[in-house]
């Protein structure tokens, strides 16, 4: 069976893929932590999302995984987009979750520049908490939350400006209609970082896309309504 790759957005981790990896047993799980987030917090993050696509990519080779479906959320949305330009051949069904084709991110709760801005100002953890609480319909109430702002308080201040720097020089409008993996593209309707503008961009642009829209939700709608969010996704690698 093929493995399934997720690759965790801005601020994320490995362990935020917990429910998906319970809910795919019957699946080889790899979870990622990108350099700079979660467990590899450590590490220096890459200043462009191609960077971050070259470590996805080398990591998985070095692991033995040569073929695989590949989950994307928001910033790790940008960076499969990057890796199925690079390695079409190597993916076999794309989910594009919670993120877009334009990096600039028109109708986030705030601008780029305003999050460096108050980054800087407030320091890294302050910062970590407040963006992590826009991930919920239910803001620092969400029964999700403290994890996920236990995860994303691990990145440090110069990982913060040169993520959300890389976010802003990234673009890949132009290999949208190349994809030639099938292409599942999941969208919260409540989503505060990605308006429906960019959702509906991937599903129109993608020649073989499909769109599923998950009620009642925001960017982190794979905590938020797990239970749906896994029968979508296991849904569309079983089918053929």
């Amino acid at each position: 069976m093929t493995p399934v790759v997720f690759v965790h957005g801005f601020l994320g981790g490995s362990r935020q893929w917990q429910g998906q990896v319970e809910a795919m047993a019957a699946y080889k799980v790899i979870t990622l932590d990108l350099p700079g987030f979660g467990e590899n917090a450590k590490l220096d993050a890459f200043c462009s999302i191609s960077g971050f696509a070259d470590w996805v990519l080398n990591e998985l080779k070095m692991r033995g995984i040569e073929k695989f479906h590949l989950v994307g959320h928001s910033m790790g949305g940008m960076v499969v987009q990057e890796m199925i330009a690079r390695a079409p051949e190597r993916v076999d069904r794309l989910v594009l979750y919670g993120t877009g084709s334009v990096g600039v991110l028109p109708g986030r709760f705030e601008t780029i520049d305003t999050s460096k801005t108050r980054a800087r100002e407030d320091g890294p953890q302050a910062t970590a908490r407040r963006i992590a609480a826009t991930w919920f319909l239910d803001r620092e109430k969400a029964a999700a939350y403290e994890d996920c702002a236990a995860i994303a308080e691990q990145s440090s201040l110069q990982t913060i400006l040169t993520g959300l720097d890389a976010m802003h020089c990234w673009s890949g409008v132009e290999h949208l209609s190349v994809i030639p993996t099938k292409t599942l593209v999941i969208w919260g309707d409540r989503d505060r970082t990605y308006p429906w503008s960019q959702t509906e961009k991937l599903w129109q642009s993608i020649p073989n896309a499909n769109l599923a829209v998950i009620p009642e939700s925001a960017h982190a709608t794979h905590l938020e309504k797990a239970g749906l969010f896994n029968r979508v996704l296991i849904d569309f690698f079983a089918a053929r």
